[in-house]
């Protein structure tokens, strides 16, 4: 890691950004990270891409890992952060970018694709599907204990979490986010009993690994990352017909809790996914979990690198 160098740039609202970069090739790559992730969880494929002649950037959003928070973190919400990514490539002067984003860095991605074209030569994402506007449509389906239902629910992420230092809360994350079952918890259970403390962590996780994650989560906090992705609304309610017309790739790992997520499988297989994202490729990883990157780095990086080379 000692390759990868790291820079803080002063967006909107006066908000300095940690970036981390590698590489110094004349096509850029930007990676979005999910939740609980920071620039980190891309720490395998910026190499991996830099090696390859590619310029590699990895910002934490506002809010989370070295970044500033917002200054008014209770109103931050996706517009925040896609105006963040065009003023990191203005500052920077990129003037064209490969996207690349995963858990709600996808819809990041997507809406930036949609918003911005002119800026984009391709996007891939991984583990969250692109779909229209709007409350997703499954969530009605699922019960009241889903984790994203409760962490909603103002206050009531904070109690669980208060009960436990940062570390402790992203490990128990990282764990129950590895698994292939929603985390559902019982009426009178809050998230955090989903896993048991004597519960080992993913064996493509390392302590070191994880020492950095509850560092930076220490740092931060999780008042945005409750805010952004859970509370504020996402994309833009206002576009018509959104459809994303750049090139795409989907990677999916087919042991993510996400793909239970009522009718979501059956969207992506069925290919109506590509009423939205024609251009669309879609690859599957059989054992991928949610941090399919992590987890299977080199497969993910081969699939990333064939994209990039293909549409460069």
């Amino acid at each position: 890691m000692d390759q990868i160098q790291h820079k803080f740039i002063q967006v909107d609202d006066g908000v300095k950004l940690h970036v981390a970069e590698i590489g110094s090739g004349p096509s850029v790559v930007l990676f979005l990270h999910g939740f609980p992730e920071i620039w980190y969880s891309w720490r395998h494929q910026m190499i991996a891409v830099a090696k390859a002649g590619y310029r590699a950037i990895a910002p934490d959003y506002r809010g989370y890992g070295l970044s500033d928070p917002p200054p008014e973190p209770q109103k931050a919400n996706f517009a925040d952060f896609i105006t963040d990514v065009l003023a990191l490539l203005d500052a920077l002067s990129i003037p064209k970018v490969f996207l690349v984003g995963k858990d709600f860095g996808a819809s990041v991605v997507y809406y930036f694709a949609i918003l911005h074209k002119e800026r984009v030569t391709a996007i891939a994402t991984l583990g969250v599907p692109f779909r229209p506007p709007g409350p997703p449509p499954h969530y009605k389906l699922l019960p009241e204990g889903f984790y994203v239902t409760r962490w909603k629910e103002p206050g009531r992420a904070e109690a669980d979490f208060g009960r436990f230092d940062s570390k402790t809360v992203v490990r128990n994350i990282y764990i129950m986010f590895s698994r292939s079952e929603m985390p559902i918890a019982n009426e009178n259970q809050e998230i955090m009993d989903l896993v048991e403390p004597s519960t080992p962590l993913p064996s493509w996780m390392t302590e070191e690994d994880f020492a950095t994650y509850g560092a930076l989560y220490e740092k931060s906090g999780f008042e945005t990352a409750l805010q952004v992705p859970y509370r504020a609304t996402g994309g833009s309610s206002n576009l018509q017909d959104p459809k994303i017309e750049v090139p795409a790739l989907f990677i999916m790992g087919e042991k993510d809790y996400v793909f239970k997520f009522p009718e979501t499988e059956d969207y992506i297989r069925s290919g109506r996914i590509k009423d939205f994202v024609p251009d669309l490729e879609i690859k599957y990883i059989p054992e991928g979990s949610h941090f399919v990157q992590e987890q299977f780095p080199d497969e993910v990086n081969q699939l990333l690198l064939s994209f990039l080379s293909s549409h460069g």
